[in-house]
Formats: C-alpha cells, structure tokens, sequence
C-alpha cells in the first residue's frame, strides 16, 4: 500500500500557482512538436503549416475536451449554467471530448491545405496524442483524481486528499498503456510508413487506446452521479463507437478495392 498525499501545486507566486497538471499539460504540446517537427521535416512538410498545426490542436484539444466533460459528464448543470463551461481553471476535461475536438480541428486544418490529407494529418497526429494522454494521466495521479476502486492489491494507492482507502492506481495503469501504444506506434512509423495505407495509424490508435479505456472503466470510480447503476458508464459508452471506427479503419477497402 502507497501513501499518496502529493500536493497538485508546484510554486505558488503571489496569485499566480503553477501547477503538475498544467506543466504536464504544456509539456505534452513541447514534446510533441518535437515530434511532429522531425515527421515534418522527414516529409517534406513546411515548419509553417507544423505551427499552424499546433494552434488547431492546441484550440481543438481544449475546447473539445471541456466541451466534452460539461455536455458528456454533467450536461443539466452546465447546460442551466454555461457561464462555468468556459471557467476551464477549475477543472474537467474528457479524453472523448478531446478526440471529437481534435478530429474537427484537424478537418478545418486539412480544408485550408489542400496538400494534407485528413486521414494522412490524424496519423501522424495520433502518435502524439498517445503520448499526451501518459503526461496527463501522470497530471490526474499528482491532482489524485480519476482513480480507481478499492482494493487490496499491494500496490494500491491511498489517495489522502480524497479518503484513507487504498484502491487501484488506475492513472497509473492509463498512463502506462499510452505510453506503451505510442512506443509502438512511433516505432512502427520509423520502420516502414511510406508500406502502410492512410487511417492504419489512426484505427490502431483508437483500437489500442479507447479498448484499453473500455476494459480499465471496470477498476475506476464512477465519474459522476448518473452513472450509477448503469452496466456501462459513460467513458465505457464513448469508447465503443471510437473502438469500431478502428476496426473500420484497418479492414476497409480503398479506392482500388484492396484492403487497407
């Protein structure tokens, strides 16, 4: 059993406090534009259009993931009171929300440039995202949130800002299972990307990444009030469309009728 009683605050400087969850946050865009900067560069791609991308996600990503938390998680009250949406600072953002944003963003990116593909632009894009989704499931471990359910696992994590109960470290298992799938999707585009259709990155991506999400849902608390008693919550609900959109992906067939 772990003690966990980590404080989310770094540095507090007069009003300003910066804390693990925005510097994890800010750090997966960092390190991600590294990224995408040597996928660009390695393609021919202009350092032009790579800043321009980052705005789309960086826009796509937040407004998508809040929008997402408020209309997904608790849609009565944000819905009477949609002043609180746009206070993002004090909290709630939903990875699905946050897919969907990207997604659009990503379309109006590709609309404007005509020598982007938008199935060609989301694979590259996803392994960044499987990254970033490790940093900010590391930023729910340091705000001890997003956790899982009691038990008596040795390496349970005592949350003691929330109660002294031990329970699955699930931000843990998340952030591990990101990191894992970005690890083999960067390394399966270094080996070959030029041999593979466009969409394989991104239905391994969803296959990977919200399959893992639907089976881990089981070791997490409800994250909100109406999802108890339901068989399924609402991130489990989410994952499934996300899940066969993968399948989708991979096993379609192209324009000249051989499977992707």
């Amino acid at each position: 059993m772990i003690e966990w009683n980590v404080s989310p605050d770094i540095i507090e400087l007069g009003p300003f406090t910066l804390r693990w969850y925005g510097l994890l946050f800010a750090g997966s865009f960092i390190v991600g534009f590294k990224i995408m900067f040597d996928i660009f560069r390695r393609e021919g791609k202009s350092e032009k259009d790579l800043n321009d991308l980052v705005w789309y996600m960086v826009l796509g990503t937040v407004i998508g993931a809040r929008l997402g938390h408020c209309l997904f998680y608790n849609p009565e009250y944000y819905l009477s009171n949609p002043i609180e949406i746009i206070k993002v600072y004090r909290g709630g953002l939903a990875s699905h929300g946050a897919a969907i944003g990207i997604l659009a963003a990503l379309y109006f990116f590709t609309k404007k440039r005509k020598s982007f593909g938008y199935l060609w632009i989301l694979d590259r894009v996803v392994i960044t995202v499987a990254l970033a989704g490790a940093f900010i499931r590391t930023g729910n471990l340091m705000n001890s949130e997003i956790y899982g359910k009691p038990t008596d696992l040795p390496w349970a994590f005592v949350f003691t800002a929330v109660d002294d109960i031990p329970r699955h470290p699930t931000q843990i298992y998340e952030a591990l299972a990101y990191l894992a799938i970005f690890f083999m999707l960067f390394k399966l585009y270094r080996s070959g990307y030029q041999k593979l259709k466009d969409g394989t990155f991104l239905g391994l991506f969803l296959i990977f990444v919200f399959g893992f999400r639907f089976f881990v849902e089981f070791l997490k608390e409800n994250q909100t009030y109406f999802e108890e008693g339901m068989a399924l919550n609402m991130g489990q609900i989410l994952s499934v469309p996300l899940v066969i959109l993968g399948v989708y992906l991979l096993y379609r067939k192209d324009k000249s009728g051989l499977k992707t």
